[in-house]
């Protein structure tokens, strides 16, 4: 058992396409990130996430996003250690069936 939740990319797509206000990281690499991100995701990568965290708000929920759900996993994890609430999407961009966003 965890110490966070956990969330299909289906439910997510569910509550975006709902207008719900969430808060996206995305941990993958640049290159991933290059061929698409889910719509309204911050791209933080993986390696940088500790020295990122003092800009992110503990009152938030987030929910992290890799390319197939291991790497988004360690995030939370890390994350959760460190004081915050965060969800972990199973699959990753694998699983992703949406609309994708190129910055």
């Amino acid at each position: 058992m965890s110490d966070f939740k956990t969330i299909s990319s289906i439910v997510l797509q569910e509550k975006l396409e709902a207008g719900e206000n969430l808060h996206l990281i995305d941990v993958r690499e640049d290159y991933e990130v290059a061929y698409g991100k889910i719509p309204g995701a911050m791209h933080i990568p993986m390696n940088t996430i500790p020295e990122q965290l003092q800009h992110l708000d503990k009152e938030k929920e987030y929910i992290i996003i890799c390319a197939a759900g291991v790497r988004s996993e360690m995030v939370c994890r890390y994350m959760h250690e460190n004081g915050f609430k965060v969800v972990n999407m199973e699959g990753g961009m694998y699983s992703w069936e949406g609309e994708l966003s190129v910055d």
